[in-house]
């Protein structure tokens, strides 16, 4: 199907429905370097016009990559909820932008809505809104999640404390853990990235957290080793403590391959681990890492543009009901996003589709050292994110991660952002910082000689 829009007497003509997705997206390098961005600015405003006079419907009728060639197609229409869908069904995407601006869009609505909609739609409408736009809708979503602690509710920012070490020292694991906790990060996760995917690493690392959980009186967080799900799988074949399955995820089949998955193998993952049992207020154990530029990365991207492509992620995602999803916004690097503009950008939408499709959704506020950005553009987005009611940021020892070389939020940048909105930690983490000595029952950060036990604990002492 065409699609078309006039400016100015010059007609621009879109071949197919994901063309026209693609050239209305605003303006990034992956799809430059793709080749199917907008080739002017006027070019990019057409797109946007004929996209917001196209009906929602017609996401149902015309797939961007067929049914028959990819798995994830076939996830996303399958499980697609025509009943949910039916109040918006009489819209254009642009009429559904107004709507989500609009008084009638609560909450509530928003959560009946979410099973209704295909990443397409997300993206899509995502491409109309202004950056102030993206964060209204995303700060109307509320997402909560649960294993030993409760993620998501209203006045609450979580961190996943991310203790990585180059040589996954125990010794340097343990510092970067104590120095969080101190500072009241890791509420969302304490997860390392290993260093080596291996399996007598990845349970060797296992039962060090866990036993750390437990040593510093029963800490109401949970725990992850951030390897390849089939070393997961492993671990809990030989015993090991695991709390959540992790993978990196696509949005097409094509990149989830490259990434050693499958749909079939996520669902062995998944059920694995929840046959544990180990939550205790819930029993959500997935999380999933996400991030713009992957799909095009593994040239498995069908010609998508990156952020349609990182929307349907989303819905793989969504399948299995997790605990975390997380995008990794500036990691892969200035190919995909080259400044901070464009980083800020793609964080504020990767936000808000996620949770429009009911996500609990996280950001690594990041970039890479070859990227035109900087701190202040971190501080930017962090701040924004934290408007708009992000579920968990990342907090690094310095903000700099020494094994994946990248820069990200420090544990003091978390508490910037809670102090500076009046934000809290999940309510059970809540309670421990503040029944052990570490925050008061303002919910602020104490000092001194009260903190002492978790250093003498930690070091066993």
């Amino acid at each position: 199907m065409l699609y078309r829009h006039t400016v100015h007497h010059h007609t621009y003509v879109f071949d197919d429905l994901k063309t026209l997705l693609a050239r209305a997206t605003p303006r990034r390098s992956g799809d430059e370097l793709a080749g199917v961005a907008a080739q002017t600015a006027e070019e990019r405003v057409a797109a946007q016009m004929a996209l917001a006079d196209l009906p929602m419907a017609v996401f149902l009728n015309e797939a961007v990559i067929p049914y028959e060639q990819d798995e994830v197609t076939r996830l996303i229409l399958d499980s697609h909820d025509r009943a949910a869908f039916a109040p918006i069904s009489h819209l254009t995407v642009g009429d559904f932008r107004d709507f989500l601006l609009s008084e009638t869009a609560t909450s509530a609505v928003l959560a009946q809505l979410k099973w209704g909609l295909t990443p397409e739609m997300v993206a899509g409408v995502s491409k109309l809104m202004r950056n102030q736009d993206l964060i209204t809708v995303a700060a109307k979503c509320q997402v909560v999640s649960r294993f030993r602690n409760t993620l998501g509710g209203r006045g609450r920012l979580h961190t996943r404390l991310q203790p990585n070490h180059p040589t996954d020292d125990p010794r340097g694991i343990l510092a970067s853990i104590i120095d969080g906790l101190l500072y009241g990060s890791g509420d969302a996760v304490i997860g390392i990235n290993p260093a080596t995917d291996s399996v007598p690493a990845t349970v060797q690392l296992l039962h060090m957290l866990d036993q750390l959980r437990v040593r510093l009186r029963d800490i109401p967080t949970q725990t992850c080793v951030l390897s390849h799900i089939t070393t997961t799988l492993r671990a809990i074949e030989q015993g090991a403590p695991v709390d959540l399955a992790f993978q990196s995820i696509g949005g097409t089949e094509g990149v989830n391959r490259s990434f050693g998955v499958d749909l079939a193998l996520l669902r062995e993952g998944y059920e694995a681990t929840l046959a544990l049992k180990r939550g205790t207020v819930g029993q959500q154990v997935m999380y999933f890492e996400t991030g713009q530029g992957s799909a095009l990365s593994a040239n498995a991207h069908h010609e998508l543009d990156q952020q349609t492509a990182e929307v349907r992620a989303y819905a793989v995602a969504r399948a299995f009901d997790p605990l975390l999803v997380n995008s990794v916004v500036g990691f892969i690097g200035p190919e995909y996003l080259y400044n901070g503009k464009q980083i800020i950008r793609a964080g504020l939408e990767d936000h808000c589709c996620g949770k429009l499709l009911g996500l609990p959704m996280g950001i690594d506020v990041c970039y890479t050292n070859h990227a035109e950005a900087d701190q202040d553009d971190m501080d930017t987005l962090l701040t924004l994110l934290a408007t708009a009611g992000v579920t968990f940021i990342m907090g690094l020892p310095g903000a700099d991660d020494v094994m994946l070389h990248y820069q990200s939020t420090s544990f003091h940048d978390a508490l910037y952002a809670r102090n500076l909105l009046g934000l809290q930690p999940a309510p059970e983490f809540q309670k421990w910082l503040t029944d052990n000595g570490l925050f008061g029952n303002n919910g602020r950060l104490l000092t001194g000689q009260s903190r002492q036990w978790l250093l003498d604990t930690a070091m066993g002492r």
